[in-house]
């Protein structure tokens, strides 16, 4: 998402949320065994009861979002209702009034179990509502994270996601390739700086390996080598410095804050790495204040508000992700199982089910696979 929660960096890349509540939710969940037995939905869980049942009425689903004012999470419930109407699945959606709302997501979780649903699909506010998905899945509910794995990972059967990783790494291609061989003079635009988030760690690390630059320690941002030399993946290779690297909360106003301070230590940056689109949206601002130009600002998330970033060159690529494929996916997969017992699986290689990302700019390079902003505004995500 344009900012997210913790996601293990998990097998091969070894990387935008109550203890009372908890139990709370648990005592409650114990109390529905009776009701989620008798739906004509149920039985298509983890714990493999009966497909038949579930085969003679209408399949229930419930999508619990972060909030409804995210256009991401409005991406993801537009496609799942399109989906839910295509298969005929009964798609109840709800979802925190803020994010960082667990209270109300526990509560939805709890309806699930009370309704006999097939599966729940979440994107979880924080870890309190862990025990509520447990108690689904002990109730024979299929758990379906969307955009971040959840920790542990074993909450959820699966989920469905971005590669956060290659996300970073194709902007980081591109970026080595289009300043063909003239030292890169960096900014690292980061998410948090008083806390480890993998997504933070996978997209800053994810550009920095497309660069050609080495990481340092796959655990922490901020750990390569200040300076050095870069050797793109696709091509390009020069000197590099770090000229800074700060935190801007994944927003539009961090963005720019940090953009003008690390113009203030160093007024010939030309490269900007940004976490996401809002904090490169406020990166172009601060540049623009400064009359910078030819600087390659790249980001990631694939939101339709960026086109006229990338239209007017104040975003110069992003790397897109696509919300609504990861929550039609989710449908299809409880619906499938529901009807078939045919559980869904990871992407070889990795503890989650990759929903795919590309490259779009309009200032392409030669040997960089992209698209442009016409194409974007076929795929983007908004309200």
């Amino acid at each position: 998402m344009r900012y997210l929660a913790t996601r293990p960096r998990l097998k091969v890349r070894a990387a935008l949320r109550c203890a009372a509540v908890g139990s709370a939710a648990a005592a409650a969940a114990a109390t529905l065994v009776a009701c989620s037995s008798g739906n004509a939905a149920t039985g298509a869980g983890t714990g493999g009861g009966s497909t038949a049942a579930a085969a003679n009425g209408p399949v229930q689903v419930a999508l619990i979002l972060k909030d409804f004012t995210n256009p991401y999470f409005i991406s993801m419930e537009n496609s799942a209702r399109a989906d839910a109407a295509k298969l005929g699945v009964k798609l109840t959606v709800s979802a925190g009034s803020t994010d960082g709302d667990t209270t109300t997501q526990i509560t939805a979780i709890d309806n699930a179990i009370a309704a006999g649903d097939a599966g729940i699909i979440i994107t979880p506010n924080g870890n309190a509502v862990n025990p509520a998905l447990d108690q689904a899945k002990a109730h024979h509910l299929l758990v379906i994270a969307l955009d971040t794995v959840p920790t542990p990972p074993s909450t959820a059967d699966l989920t469905y996601a971005t590669d956060n990783f290659q996300a970073g790494e194709l902007i980081g291609q591109y970026t080595a390739k289009r300043l063909n061989g003239r030292t890169a003079d960096i900014a690292m635009l980061d998410l948090f700086n008083n806390q480890v988030v993998s997504v933070d760690i996978d997209r800053d690390h994810g550009f920095l390996t497309g660069m050609g630059i080495p990481v340092g320690n796959n655990g922490l941002n901020g750990a390569e080598p200040a300076s050095g030399s870069y050797k793109g993946q696709l091509g390009g290779s020069g000197s590099y410095k770090i000229a800074c690297q700060l935190p801007t909360q994944g927003a539009v106003p961090g963005g720019q804050t940090a953009m003008e301070e690390c113009l203030s230590k160093d007024p010939n940056i030309d490269v900007v790495y940004a976490i996401n689109e809002p904090a490169a949206e406020g990166a172009g601002a601060a540049l623009k204040a400064a009359h910078k130009t030819g600087v390659i600002v790249a980001a990631i998330d694939g939101g339709c508000a960026v086109m006229p970033y990338l239209q007017d060159g104040n975003v110069t690529a992003t790397s897109a992700q696509f919300p609504g494929k990861m929550a039609a996916d989710g449908v299809q997969a409880i619906y499938t199982l529901a009807k078939t017992g045919k559980k869904p699986s990871v992407t070889p290689g990795l503890g989650f089910y990759n929903t795919g990302t590309q490259l779009f700019t309009d200032q392409p390079v030669t040997g960089v696979p992209s698209g442009d902003t016409t194409q974007l505004a076929s795929v983007c995500w908004k309200a």
